[in-house]
């Protein structure tokens, strides 16, 4: 059986643990040279040993744009061109509300989730091939009232409207853009909760357990593919049917 990314050229930003990094090592499985991101060294070199084959680090950050030149100029000299960009680093944001939230906050939440995603996605543009799919990392929070993480949850919602609009900007070239917007996936994200809390939150998940990396790995694997050709546009939710009751 041929694999779904053979010989493809992918980029995975903030890709050293939980859901990004299942992702990097699908694509590698399933015949694509991936380059992945991150900001700590150590992180990045341990995620690139575990990926083990067909893989480059390039350490940086999605918020500062000098770090996002150099990786595209690092794919550029090496492969020449991008065929799925999945831009999936961000940064949480889940205790202040709007009494107590700060300039700094807003700043730093938006600088990485909104303007990293922007500008990961325009400095990727002149190697994208045409044909090419755009993953973005959205949540169910963009549609839920989450209590103290406006912040966060409005980021999100920026993603799902920027992937409207880019499907529109970027049909002469066929490139296809999509949203995956995962809920509560059991990763470090929720290491060192009560198994109250955990337990709490999943009674209101219908599926009625967490979701894990891997099933976010192979939803973006479809929107990666040709399995996903007529698809552009979409937020996909990955999170046992919580967001759609």
């Amino acid at each position: 059986m041929s694999r779904k990314l053979e010989n493809k050229v992918a980029v995975i930003t903030g890709a050293t643990s939980g859901m990004a990094l299942a992702t990097a090592k699908l694509f590698v499985k399933e015949g694509a040279y991936v380059y992945i991101t991150g900001r700590r060294q150590e992180q990045l070199d341990a995620a690139v040993k575990e990926i083990g084959q067909n893989v480059t680090g390039v350490q940086g950050d999605s918020g500062n744009l000098e770090d996002l030149t150099r990786l595209f100029d690092t794919i550029k000299k090496a492969h020449g061109r991008v065929d799925v960009l999945y831009a999936s680093a961000g940064v949480g944001h889940w205790t202040e509300t709007i009494e107590t939230i700060t300039p700094e906050e807003y700043t730093r939440v938006f600088d990485v989730n909104v303007k990293g995603t922007i500008f990961t996605v325009q400095k990727a543009l002149p190697l994208l091939s045409d044909g090419a799919s755009i993953i973005m990392t959205g949540s169910i929070a963009s549609v839920k009232g989450l209590p103290g993480m406006g912040i966060y949850s409005a980021s999100k919602a920026a993603l799902r409207s920027l992937a409207r609009t880019w499907t529109l900007e970027l049909q002469s070239r066929k490139i296809r853009v999509n949203v995956i917007s995962p809920g509560s996936i059991d990763t470090a994200t929720f290491d060192g909760i009560s198994q109250d809390v955990r337990d709490a939150f999943t009674t209101k998940i219908p599926m009625a357990r967490f979701g894990e990396s891997e099933e976010i790995a192979s939803t973006a694997l479809f929107l990666a593919s040709t399995d996903s050709s007529y698809i552009t546009g979409i937020e996909l939710f990955v999170d046992g049917g919580l967001a759609q009751i």
